[in-house]
């Protein structure tokens, strides 16, 4: 779902000369790995733009991979919370309805550039790598969050409803790269209110 300028970032410019080295770290790396690419950011890059030494880099990320992982975990905690903020807005039976409808919004948002965990998958294809287990950690929160959601909103499969949303969910963030993001955002909103038996958006 989702952070993806696709979900909220980490706060930037505004509080910057406040902001911890490692702070600066996290959103030098959400901001280049999201709209690059992680492979192809090296640590010189992360430090120059971040304003910090490698030598500091180091001392709180021993690897860069330790930093890919805290920027998943950080982009996960985000998601995490504007899930819950949007769910907490409406009726428990439409909760559904709202993480469609932020769907709907991540992939319009300007910079969108897919889903920040399947296009990290892409770059470390090692099931056992660190970096895919914060990935698997955040797509079981995913599923587990919309099987709760479809349940309270009457489905009489929820586990089943659970793993359509999240298929919806990740074509909508791939599709919107390459397809009209609107005509995307329609589609996987009709398709989610069809399967739950909601009326349909205006």
């Amino acid at each position: 779902m989702p952070e993806t300028a696709a979900v909220p970032s980490v706060p930037a410019a505004a509080s910057a000369a406040a902001a911890s080295p490692r702070e600066r770290l996290l959103e030098t790396a959400s901001r280049l790995f999201y709209a690059e690419g992680i492979h192809t950011v090296p640590v010189d890059r992360l430090v120059t733009e971040a304003g910090v030494t490698r030598a500091t880099f180091y001392r709180h990320f021993p690897a860069k991979e330790d930093l890919v992982v805290a920027y998943l975990r950080a982009t996960d905690d985000r998601l995490r919370a504007a899930v819950a903020e949007t769910v907490a807005r409406g009726e428990a039976a439409r909760g559904v309805s709202a993480v469609l409808d932020l769907i709907g919004e991540v992939t319009c948002a300007a910079g969108f550039r897919g889903c920040h965990f399947i296009n990290a998958a892409a770059e470390y294809p090692d099931a056992s790598d660190p970096v895919r287990e914060a990935i698997t950690d955040h797509r079981a929160w995913f599923q587990q969050t919309v099987t709760d959601l479809a349940s309270l909103a009457g489905h009489p499969d929820p586990a089943y409803a659970g793993r359509v949303l999240v298929l919806l969910h990740d074509g909508a963030l791939s599709a919107a790269e390459l397809d009209d993001p609107e005509t995307v955002r329609t589609t996987v909103r009709r398709a989610g209110h069809d399967l739950l038996g909601l009326p349909q958006p205006d």
